[in-house]
């Protein structure tokens, strides 16, 4: 089946971007960014960021923070919603390209498990020219997914105050 993924979330003047692999079953159902109920996400984003209440005041508690979300592939074949499912050679990635060029305030890149950072630096990271601009490839952050089994919610919110530390900085 042809998955085919989402428009980025994002404001004027982002500062990250949280780079997931290609919308599950739930979220393309529902047409929201981790909408599986076991999927920690949203837990962790309304711990770190406040991002709370109904999806789209969650999605502007992100932005308000500079926080864009997006995934790598723009679409791509797979049988049901795990990462593995995904047909080899039917990948195509979002124009990163284009999103970096519109968003120059974009400063580091964060990928929501293995699978998302494997496929942004096989698939886009070869061709991605951005003319010098300081754009940092961060930490593979553990998977917030349900079949993430490695780690609690709560776990996984540690290892994710990483993020937080970044805005901070900034």
């Amino acid at each position: 089946m042809l998955i085919q993924g989402f428009v980025p979330l994002v404001g004027k003047n982002p500062r990250i971007v949280i780079l997931g692999t290609l919308p599950g079953r739930d979220s393309i159902r529902l047409r929201q960014y981790y909408a599986d109920p076991g999927n920690a996400f949203w837990f962790i984003a309304g711990n770190l960021f406040g991002a709370i209440g109904s999806y789209d005041e969650r999605v502007q508690g992100l932005i308000k923070k500079r926080i864009a979300i997006w995934d790598v592939l723009g679409r791509a074949e797979r049988a049901g919603s795990l990462d593995k499912k995904i047909v080899k050679g039917t990948e195509v990635p979002n124009d990163f390209a284009t999103f970096f060029r519109t968003h120059p305030s974009m400063k580091e890149v964060f990928f929501n498990g293995r699978p998302a950072e494997a496929y942004f630096r096989r698939l886009v990271a070869p061709g991605l020219h951005l003319d010098d601009r300081p754009l940092r490839l961060s930490t593979v952050l553990p998977s917030t997914s349900r079949t993430n089994t490695h780690a609690t919610k709560e776990a996984k919110l540690e290892s994710w105050r990483v993020v937080q530390s970044v805005l901070e900085i900034a």
